[in-house]
């Protein structure tokens, strides 16, 4: 019995190293998060997304810009470059707009919602026919008692949290 063990135990042992050995040299890198990026792509660059929205939310550029170059850096190992990258994100924001959604009898608004659009171009020079460009729109509710300069803050900061994931999701997650 203990003859029969033996070669069972080094036959699983080889399987798992090559199971180990062919992972390493396969064509994609691949993490539990779910990222899938090119191990050719070895840099990104971020440029600035200017406010064009007819309303402009004066902090809203640079918030977004600085909150992408973190989603990138933290999820990621790409390098980050000014200009030239493997792959790179430009565009700006569209929309920024607040409109009641829900109106009471009185005819007066329960409920507002903020949005945000957000223009992405997506170039990626390795690979280019996953590059793309697209509209990613978020929006946020809260109740009218509360003024937009009140809790403008907290809402801008989930609907970025939403947009920067589904850009995320869009470039290096290909499910």
């Amino acid at each position: 019995m203990r003859r029969i063990r033996k070669p069972i135990r080094w036959i699983a042992v080889f399987a798992v190293l090559m199971l180990i050995a062919g992972c390493k040299t396969m064509s994609i890198n691949y993490s539990f998060s779910g990222v899938n990026i090119s191990p050719d792509i070895q840099t990104v660059t971020v440029d600035y997304f200017p406010n064009r929205a007819p309303v402009v939310q004066a902090q809203l550029s640079q918030l977004f810009t600085d909150a992408l170059v973190d989603k990138i850096q933290s999820n990621t190992s790409l390098e980050l470059v000014p200009a030239g990258g493997d792959v790179a994100f430009s565009g700006e924001i569209r929309n920024y707009e607040t409109r009641p959604t829900a109106i009471t009898g009185a005819e007066t608004a329960a409920r507002n919602r903020l949005t945000i659009g957000i223009r992405v171009i997506y170039t990626n020079n390795i690979e280019p026919e996953s590059s793309f460009e697209s509209t990613f729109s978020r929006y946020e509710e809260y109740d009218s008692s509360q003024s937009l300069a009140d809790v403008e803050e907290e809402l801008i900061d989930l609907i970025i949290e939403n947009i920067l994931e589904d850009i995320f999701n869009k470039a290096f997650v290909n499910w």
